[in-house]
Parts: structure tokens; C-alpha cells; sequence
């Protein structure tokens, strides 16, 4: 029997090893994203969902103060489980929590049809970010 993957909520100060461990697998390794655009202020000040299994990070995301949910990343091998969904679950719970009714986030094309599962719809066009293409999504949480 596997064993279950948990997803809690934390912040940079308490899990940042973990944290740069999957968004450095998938974002700069993967997906060749340069390591100055992927660490930013952001990671200070938001919540950050981390998912692990036997205490091994394979899943993170964040929430920002302003609503933004951003750098979503399941690591390879891990993908395919529910993770990216508990994880996006989660952070729409703590948007809800804090007030946030209208979150949103920018999603790499290729990822929309996930977002849309979850009631992101798409608002504007697509755009360039870290040299990969992006539209804009926005949630209305009720």
C-alpha cells in the first residue's frame, strides 16, 4: 500500500529547503526557467502549500497577499497522483479563509485545462513569462 501524500501549509521561513527543492527540479532544472527570475519577494510574505510523501518534498505552490497562486510544481514521477490538485485545493481554501474571493494566477498554456477543473476561467492574452507562454486565469470562490 502507498503510503498517503500530505499537503500542509507552511511559510519560506519554516520549509525553504523543501520548497527550492521541487520549484529547483521543476522549474530550473525542468523547465530551464533562470534561477534569478524564480526566487523573489513573494516567497516572504506568502503561504506556501507543500506536499510530501514519507516526509520527501514532491509538490509545492504558493498563495500571495494580494490572491496571486503561483509556482505550482509536482516533481517528475510524482505527476499523474492528485498532488497538483491537493495543492490547488488547498490554496483556494486559505485564499477563502483570508477574503480573497477573486483568486488568480498565471498558467503556462499547456496547464489551462487543469485550472479550468477547478473554475479557473482564462481573461485576456497570452503572454511571455521566464521564456514560457502564459495566460492570465482568474477564480470567483463563492
Amino acid at each position: 500500500m502507498d503510503a498517503p501524500i500530505e499537503c500542509v501549509l507552511t511559510t519560506w521561513g519554516t520549509d525553504r529547503p523543501a520548497l527550492q527543492k521541487v520549484r529547483r527540479a521543476v522549474f530550473i532544472v525542468e523547465q530551464r526557467v533562470p534561477e534569478s527570475e524564480e526566487w523573489d519577494g513573494d516567497d516572504l510574505v506568502s503561504v506556501h502549500a507543500l506536499a510530501t510523501l514519507n516526509r520527501e518534498p514532491v509538490g509545492t505552490g504558493r498563495l500571495n497577499p494580494a490572491g496571486k497562486i503561483g509556482r505550482i510544481a509536482v516533481v517528475a514521477g510524482m505527476r499523474g497522483r492528485g498532488i497538483g490538485a491537493t495543492i490547488v485545493r488547498r490554496l483556494l481554501e486559505e485564499a477563502y479563509h483570508r477574503g480573497l474571493r477573486e483568486p488568480y494566477l498565471h498558467a503556462q498554456l499547456q496547464a489551462v485545462p487543469f485550472y479550468r477543473k477547478f473554475g479557473f476561467r482564462s481573461e485576456g492574452e497570452v503572454f511571455d513569462e521566464a521564456g514560457i507562454p502564459h495566460v492570465r486565469m482568474k477564480h470567483a470562490l463563492e
